[in-house]
């Protein structure tokens, strides 16, 4: 089981509809509740329960002091909405008062220091293991070598100061590949990844060593995967579930359930959560036997032990999915009684692995890479930042490995929120494409009045590390740092060829963040 926790960087970048609003509604309906599953479950002597993809652009917004304010002031005023729901008899009012409460007494004791501490306990005490990734889940694929080794190089250090480990799996944005990032992978010290079931043709039941690399891929089981995930079929949709799409407007709450496909939100009927419960029981019933089944079956052919992978964006349980959280709690305690084996990605990729080359894909729509590459504006505007930023850097740093310059940081920084495959894929799927695009424009064009104030110096031949309005150039770079701030270990000289070869020692001037 892989859960994949991921959202755009949303601080100060708008609230309502779009913006932090995302952040403060999936930490509070899945990021909350998943962590308060898993804290149970360690206390319990559980392990191995799943493995935990936290992007580090989402773990900067979950310890970033500002968030962390913003979401008490939005848990507040939930509390208050569901109070006032429960006066006005909502249906669904005193369980969401309850989970306010419950949200706000975790604010204060597991996550009053953000969500690093949470996923250090979960992972030191063996029930999760958790995924690194590149620092703004950018599209690998498309990136020239440098960036993309900066931008794995800056998500592993910075999930390394939060967790006090260096990951060894990371998840690949959009389980995208091409052949050659196996040897990226190796050479930042990651040895497993995931990619979807099509880019190993739908063989998922064993690991393959990526062109014999040594880099494991494991593949997503989409049968399986599929009956979760579904947009056509998937559990969420059952008739009896709570309703994502319709609204009580005075409070904001969900009071309906599903109830038909094609009705419309004033025809909907009130939740019922006995109804719910038992179409629940049935749904975990047949996910368990379509493991159970997977597995056999992969053991009669082969007469091998088989391995399933399943994977889902973490924020489908209990954002999406309502009774999202109870069935993966049903599901972690049915699947050993059925007699399969729960185990981390970093357990599973030490079955015995086929060698093999894969071919380029991704768990996009078409299983390929269209989704991003037929967004041209979003495309050609990535590709030139990152090249600008490769020649900046290469210059500012060509007489010698001097010390970090913060200018160049924030420069970086830009550039790779600009590269955050988000916006393409939101603009794709008509999903706020408005927003992502000025999200992208806005990265673009504040990567560029740096680089425009920068780059005379390197022209002029000016001592490196100087600019002509040092005031200026100060004041502009802590204006950006105070919007665009994630990922303290960030080092702009990651970007330069042969710096892990050179042995370079970047710890005396590693600045931590949030």
């Amino acid at each position: 089981m892989v859960l994949h926790s991921h959202l755009p960087w949303l601080a100060h970048a708008g609230t309502w509809p779009v913006g932090e609003e995302w952040l403060y509604q999936a930490w509070a309906d899945s990021y909350l509740p998943l962590t308060e599953l898993l804290l149970r479950r360690s206390a319990a002597g559980h392990r191995s329960q799943l493995t935990l993809g936290v992007t580090p652009v989402l773990a900067a917004m979950l310890d970033d002091p500002y968030c962390l304010d913003e979401f008490r002031t939005w848990v507040a005023n939930w509390a208050v909405r569901a109070d006032g729901a429960v006066v006005d008899g909502v249906g669904v009012a005193s369980d969401e008062a309850r989970r306010a409460r419950a949200a706000t007494v975790q604010l204060e004791t597991d996550w009053s220091a953000g969500a690093s501490p949470v996923l250090r306990r979960l992972a030191d005490a063996g029930v999760v293991e958790i995924l690194g990734g590149p620092a703004t889940h950018p599209f690998l694929p498309l990136l020239d070598e440098p960036v993309a080794r900066a931008a794995l190089e800056t998500g592993l250090q910075d999930a390394t100061v939060r967790l006090g480990r260096r990951p060894s799996g990371i998840w690949a944005p959009e389980c995208a590949y091409r052949p050659g990032l196996e040897e990226l992978y190796r050479d930042a010290g990651v040895t497993h990844f995931l990619v979807d079931g099509p880019t190993v043709g739908g063989r998922t039941g064993h690991p393959y060593d990526v062109a014999g690399s040594g880099v494991v891929a494991l593949a997503r089981d989409l049968d399986v995967s599929y009956r979760v995930w579904s947009p056509t079929a998937g559990y969420p949709g059952g008739l009896d579930y709570r309703d994502f799409h319709t609204w009580d407007h005075p409070s904001g709450l969900k009071p309906a359930r599903v109830t038909g496909h094609g009705v419309e939100p004033e025809h909907k009927a009130p939740y019922d959560p006995a109804a719910a419960t038992a179409a629940l029981a049935c749904d975990v019933d047949d996910f368990v036997g379509a493991v159970a089944e997977r597995l056999a079956a992969h053991q009669e052919a082969t007469g091998a032990p088989g391995l399933v992978v399943v994977a889902y964006d973490t924020e489908l349980f209990g954002h999406w999915w309502r009774e999202g959280p109870q069935f993966l709690e049903a599901v972690l305690d049915r699947l050993p009684a059925a007699g399969v084996r729960l185990a981390t990605l970093d357990e599973a990729r030490r079955l015995p692995a086929e060698s093999m080359p894969l071919p380029a894909g991704s768990w996009g729509a078409g299983k390929d890479w269209h989704i991003w590459t037929d967004q041209v504006h979003l495309t050609d505007q990535g590709r030139d930042v990152a090249r600008r930023l490769t020649d900046l850097v290469g210059r500012r740093f060509a007489t010698g490995r001097s010390a970090r310059d913060p200018r160049y940081d924030q420069l970086a920084r830009e550039a790779l929120l600009t590269l955050s495959s988000d916006w393409a894929f939101l603009v794709s799927h008509g999903s706020s494409p408005d927003y992502a695009s000025r999200r992208a424009d806005e990265h673009a064009a504040r990567f560029a009045e740096l680089a425009d104030v920068l780059e005379p110096e390197l022209a002029s031949g000016a001592v490196a590390g100087t600019a002509s309005d040092p005031a200026r150039t100060a004041a502009l770079v802590g204006r950006l740092r105070h919007l665009d701030g994630p990922f303290g270990t960030l080092d702009a000289r990651t970007l330069l060829d042969g710096q892990r070869d050179a042995g370079v020692d970047t710890s005396a001037d590693t600045e931590v963040r949030g």
